[in-house]
């Protein structure tokens, strides 16, 4: 029960303050490729013990009308080609991914006060990558993988434990392989921006940017 007595959180909205004084972002100190700065901020964020998963980012995607949608999702990989992430393909997300292949994900590493963001094209994963992932998942999670209509309707929860168990009782000891409608997906970017809070909200933001070209450029962002 709520105690009316206690300050309502969303009164201090408009007064909440606070300043960005863990460090800065230069362009001397950026490193020559997207990739190579991502993985220097990534294993900062892997080492520091406030931050519980490091790979959780938030992935935006827009079906065909152009409605947008986010959610939180892991990064199973990244290198040249992008960033990799596994999800029913029958999803939410699947389906707007189907209807425009285009989507734009953020790492938010708020103790470090960084951020990172990427857009670009999206695409599924060969076979081959989704079924070694797949393969290196907990027996639990394979076999949630067949068993969630992920994104359906449920009539209650125990709908989707007699799916669970209708499911353990198929494979019984079997080995599992990934189901026809499971897989993943990997984001090529043309735009990558990292962003380093600074004092005042004079942030630093710098953006790789990829010309038609191929070639990558970088550029300093106004906050």
């Amino acid at each position: 029960m709520t105690n009316p007595s206690a300050p309502d959180p969303l009164a201090e909205l408009t007064r909440s303050r606070r300043s960005y004084l863990s460090g800065e972002l230069t362009e001397d100190g950026l490193a020559a490729g997207w990739l190579e700065q991502l993985r220097h901020w990534y294993a900062d964020a892997a080492a520091d013990p406030r931050i519980g998963e490091p790979n959780a980012m938030q992935l935006a995607t827009a079906d065909g009308a152009g409605r947008p949608d986010v959610r939180t999702v892991l990064a199973r990989g990244f290198d040249e080609a992008g960033v990799v992430f596994y999800t029913n393909y029958g999803s939410a997300k699947g389906d707007q991914l189907t209807e425009n292949p285009a989507a734009a994900v953020v790492f938010a590493w708020l103790p470090l006060e960084r951020q990172v963001r990427l857009r670009g094209s999206v695409a599924k994963v060969s076979p081959a990558e989704t079924a070694a992932y797949f393969a290196s998942r907990p027996r639990g999670a394979q076999l949630g993988a067949w068993a969630s209509p992920q994104s359906r309707r449920l009539a209650d929860r125990a709908e989707l434990e007699a799916a669970l168990a209708a499911t353990e009782q198929r494979f019984g000891d079997a080995e599992i392989d990934p189901p026809p409608f499971w897989g993943g997906y990997r984001l090529t970017p043309t735009e990558v921006e990292f962003w380093q809070g600074r004092e005042f909200r004079l942030h630093d933001r710098l953006r790789f940017r990829r010309l038609a070209s191929g070639d990558w450029v970088t550029e300093r962002l106004a906050p």
